[in-house]
């Protein structure tokens, strides 16, 4: 958890707490907002429980040490999108974003691929 500088706003002294859950949420709404992520399938002593897709959420766990965050974050990548542009993109997006919502600096965040998986098919239309 955080304790975060003394507020400045809202009329007096005091901390702000932000637990490491609320960061993640975070992150893992960001990560969404990136294209070519998908996430992961749940694992039981590293075997996957179903697929990695898109339509699934990424893992993502966080540490916060002050003002500092730290994220660890397991997705997948679409087929044939560049993993290393993918995860920049990642990296570039949540650290904006956590910084935007909580004033927070993320110093860290190490991506984990585990899969690549085919593009969704877009669902058929009736008119």
């Amino acid at each position: 958890m955080s304790t975060a500088a003394p507020l400045v706003e809202g009329g007096g002294p005091g901390t702000t707490t932000i637990d490491d859950a609320v960061v993640e949420k975070i992150a893992a709404r960001a990560i969404g907002e990136v294209a070519d992520v998908g996430g992961v399938a749940q694992r039981v002593l590293g075997i996957p429980l179903g697929t990695d897709t898109p339509d699934r959420a990424p893992r993502v766990r966080a540490r916060v040490d002050s003002s500092i965050v730290t994220l660890d974050v397991t997705l997948s990548v679409t087929y044939p999108a560049p993993v290393g542009r993918v995860t920049r993109e990642v990296r570039e997006h949540v650290t904006e974003r956590i910084t935007a919502l909580t004033g927070l600096a993320t110093r860290q965040v190490d991506i984990t691929v585990t899969a690549l998986h085919r593009p969704q098919a877009p669902g058929r239309t009736v008119a």
